[in-house]
């Protein structure tokens, strides 16, 4: 296995990334902020840069010939110069993706969704081999619920419409075999958990898995973004978060494909849940 760098390597599933990459017996390195603060497995090279300064990213990518890449931002601004520092050193890349992305639409549905388009059309154009995991919404996105859980027991929010929602887990295992393996270049993986599950089931699944029963109240979008912003999560995410929520439809898309990949089918989310229970009680 050749030199992997993994960006956003202290997230939900960048983390997972490294750890998997390093038990393949991979040689790792990864982009952090702070070196000292990263908390990463033995054997992996934290070399600190930042995606948003690009001169930064040289050190990083001496000797590597693949990325993996999670933009952390919510506009493809600066991308082109990143991809453009990532061709001068490396050969390929593998991007983090939404199965939001609506390949035939002019424009997307939301932000979020429009921002990782852009991303995929920039990383088509870059001359780098390159590979798309569309991942559906992260199991782990729930952890924003946590101190609600804790002091009333209800989540309040809107009712964003119900999606096969994955565990982190299985989306850094795919990264894993893509990264690790050949015969995935220019190829698109739309990646979900088994089933479609609304905010009101996964609130009911944690509940389960603290042993106390909880609740999901919808609100008003405004009410949603008071309680979003009082949770300390950041003022443009929130919009971008709460952009079109209520007219989003719901999606029946369920793919095989983590099974395809790794060998093992997708975790239910109430698997995820008892797996975290401890960071709800």
């Amino acid at each position: 296995m050749t030199e992997i760098l993994v960006t956003g390597a202290t997230g939900n599933v960048g983390r997972q990334v490294v750890a998997g990459l390093v038990a393949a017996g991979g040689s790792v390195r990864a982009l952090v902020r702070d070196a000292r603060a990263a908390r990463l497995p033995g054997g992996v090279e934290a070399v600190e840069g930042d995606l948003g300064v690009p001169g930064t990213l040289e050190r990083a990518l001496a000797g590597v010939e693949t990325v993996f890449l999670v933009w952390p931002f919510l506009t493809a601004d600066g991308a082109s110069a990143v991809l453009e520092v990532i061709r001068s050193r490396a050969r390929r890349v593998v991007y983090l993706s939404s199965s939001g992305v609506d390949d035939g639409a002019e424009r997307q549905s939301d932000p979020i969704n429009q921002l990782h388009a852009d991303m995929e059309d920039l990383i088509e154009r870059s001359g780098l081999r390159w590979t798309i995991l569309r991942s559906n919404t992260i199991a782990s996105n729930t952890r924003g619920w946590a101190a609600q859980i804790r002091a009333t027991g209800v989540v309040r929010g809107p009712e964003i419409a119900a999606t096969a929602v994955i565990d982190p887990r299985d989306v850094a295992e795919v990264a894993v075999r893509v990264l690790a393996g050949d015969g995935h270049d220019g190829a698109t993986y739309v990646l979900t958990g088994p089933q479609v599950v609304g905010r009101a089931e996964q609130v009911r699944a944690i509940g389960e898995a603290v042993g106390r029963p909880l609740r999901f109240e919808k609100v008003p979008v405004e009410a949603a973004r008071e309680q979003m912003l009082a949770d300390g999560r950041p003022p443009a995410l929130v919009e971008a978060l709460l952009a079109g929520a209520e007219a989003r439809p719901r999606s029946e898309l369920v793919t095989s494909t983590v099974e395809e990949i790794t060998g093992a089918p997708a975790r239910t989310f109430a698997r995820w849940a008892a797996d975290h229970a401890g960071e709800f009680r």
